[in-house]
């Protein structure tokens, strides 16, 4: 798109946007990749997964969409090499129980759902793993599937190598619960191992210690360990040196008295400092505050909060409309740029943010971009605001950045920090 032609964005700071894609008319995104000079995304409310060929970021082309099957979302996956790694979970947010989002926030999702107690019996979604081949860059062929029983797998963490590593929702549990897959066979996956909090496995008569969310959103992986964030449950760091054993390591719970939501987390492990972020997963502030926490990982077997970041001021977001406060935080990817000094957050209808942690006891904000309203919305829940929401950024080797929107389309941007 010509720089004439760019949306102009209401705030920026050392941030330049270059390219902007409505993604061949499905600008609703949610998790984002780049791989070989194209970009993957996963849509929330268009179903499926688009293509867009970002070879030259100024002007970006959607080249490819795959659909969903009936019922079911595609809205998380993985790109290493040439493999891409696709969700197939039943599609939550066209559901009738979940029109009101803060349903699907709280509470147990399994026990919602029927899947724990195995109350639901008609299954009109997906549940499993789709596995493509993009050797050839841009177009994806299906070579695999691994179905599981239950509500379906939310989100992977997949670096190549033998395993991958989700959460999934199964029969029998009150809500996500974390998974090994072997890989080893791409088009054959098969899940390896399983963890859970005590209290989750419904079928083996485990009762919950609170009615709270306490499900794994996902896990990243460092070296042995995966750093798991289990929405209101916090952080569970779990073992995974036998990835068919996979084992409790630790457990740390800040909420209450803090917000929960707990989303994603990212290990520094040259300087022993892990990045962890608190969604904020209601409108107009109603969660309140959602940090994102630094931690001195140093002892790994007492985390130790050592700052938070600043939440972006130079507007009133608090009473924006729609969320405000972190969603997803860039983690690092092995393929692209990988940084322990520069973190990469969006912030919803804050836009997204770059913050310099060199000082870890004062993260400091260093870039920001926040879109305008988005032309429409795709969101067709009831009573939606017609704000930004960034909801994922991704960081390329060369160091330009991705970010999407559920509405707005793909942002490329320049970072001149």
């Amino acid at each position: 798109m010509p720089a004439s032609h760019l949306p102009t964005p209401d705030f920026s700071k050392n941030m330049t946007l270059i390219g902007h894609s409505d993604q061949g008319g499905r600008p609703d995104g949610v998790q984002l990749m780049v791989n070989k000079g194209y970009a993957y995304t996963g849509h929330m409310f268009s179903k499926g997964f688009s293509v867009i060929d970002v070879r030259d970021p100024r002007n970006p082309i959607a080249v490819e969409y795959i659909a969903a099957p009936p019922n079911t979302w595609n809205i998380h996956l993985q790109t290493y090499g040439d493999l891409l790694l696709v969700i197939n979970a039943k599609d939550m947010f066209a559901s009738a129980e979940f029109q009101d989002e803060k349903a699907y926030y709280t509470g147990q999702i399994g026990k919602k759902v029927g899947t724990a107690s195995g109350a639901v019996t008609e299954r009109d979604w997906t549940a499993g793993m789709s596995v493509y081949d993009i050797s050839t860059p841009g177009k994806p062929r299906k070579i695999g599937f691994m179905p599981v029983n239950g509500g379906g797998i939310h989100r992977i963490w997949y670096t190549g190598g033998r395993y991958a590593y989700a959460s999934a929702l199964l029969d029998g549990f009150t809500d996500y619960i974390f998974i090994t897959i072997d890989m080893s066979d791409p088009a054959n996956p098969v899940e390896a191992g399983r963890y859970w909090l005590p209290g989750m496995n419904e079928a083996a008569g485990e009762v919950p210690a609170s009615d709270r969310r306490a499900g794994l959103h996902h896990a990243t992986v460092s070296g042995d360990t995966a750093y798991g964030a289990w929405r209101d449950a916090g952080l569970v760091i779990i073992d995974v040196k036998d990835p068919t054993k996979p084992a409790l390591k630790l457990h740390k719970n800040w909420s209450p008295p803090f917000n929960g939501g707990t989303h994603n987390c990212l290990m520094l492990p040259d300087r022993d400092l892990l990045v962890v972020a608190d969604e904020a997963v209601l409108d107009n502030y109603e969660d309140g505050f959602k940090p994102i926490w630094l931690f001195d990982m140093r002892d790994p077997g007492n985390p130790i909060s050592i700052s938070t970041f600043p939440e972006p001021a130079e507007a009133d977001y608090r009473s924006k409309g729609g969320h405000f406060g972190p969603h997803n935080i860039y983690e690092n990817r092995p393929d692209g740029f990988v940084s322990s000094e520069l973190i990469f957050a969006t912030y919803q209808n804050a836009g997204v943010r770059v913050f310099d942690i060199r000082n870890p006891y004062r993260p400091e904000e260093v870039g920001a971009f926040v879109p305008p309203e988005p032309a429409r919305l795709v969101d067709r829940r009831p009573n939606r605001k017609k704000v930004i929401q960034n909801c994922d950024v991704y960081v390329d080797k060369t160091g330009l950045v991705y970010t999407n929107d559920y509405n707005g389309g793909l942002y490329i941007l320049e970072f001149k920090g």
